[in-house]
């Protein structure tokens, strides 16, 4: 019969440990609301649908990549029927993201993951500016 008490106790605090997390974030008054992604103005849809970009955007990276290298596959069809252009500089920041910092950045930084090696050719450069890319000789 004693040992109820010392069983309840421990119950009581493995379950004071166990929510402790929740109990504290909401006494901080934190949160974890997810950055919001703004279209850009003029535009009313993505590339691809919102779900399937949140979880699927490197996947269309490495499609476009691919595509583009490998394939010379200089546009992408959208779902709805657009068409774009096969760009990471170009086309997803300057007229879509805007911003690296902004947009990229926040996101990878709420998902705690490692920034993707794309950016170590792509810089974000402003509107107007070329990247240097290389060429193959006699495909100009």
């Amino acid at each position: 019969m004693r040992d109820r008490l010392l069983i309840f106790s421990g119950l009581f605090l493995f379950v004071v440990l166990f929510t402790y997390p929740v109990w504290h974030g909401i006494a901080a008054n934190t949160s974890t609301a997810e950055p919001k992604v703004k279209l850009p103005p003029g535009q009313t849809t993505c590339v691809a649908p919102r779900y399937s970009m949140r979880t699927a955007h490197m996947a269309l990276l490495i499609q476009w990549r691919d595509g583009s290298v490998r394939e010379r596959q200089q546009r992408y069809q959208a779902y709805d029927g657009k068409t774009y252009k096969v760009s990471l500089t170009g086309t997803c920041l300057e007229q879509c993201h805007g911003d690296k910092a902004q947009f990229c950045d926040r996101c990878h930084a709420y998902a705690a993951v490692s920034a993707p090696e794309c950016w170590d050719c792509h810089t974000n450069s402003p509107a107007g500016t070329a990247v240097a890319t290389a060429t193959p000789e006699g495909t100009r």
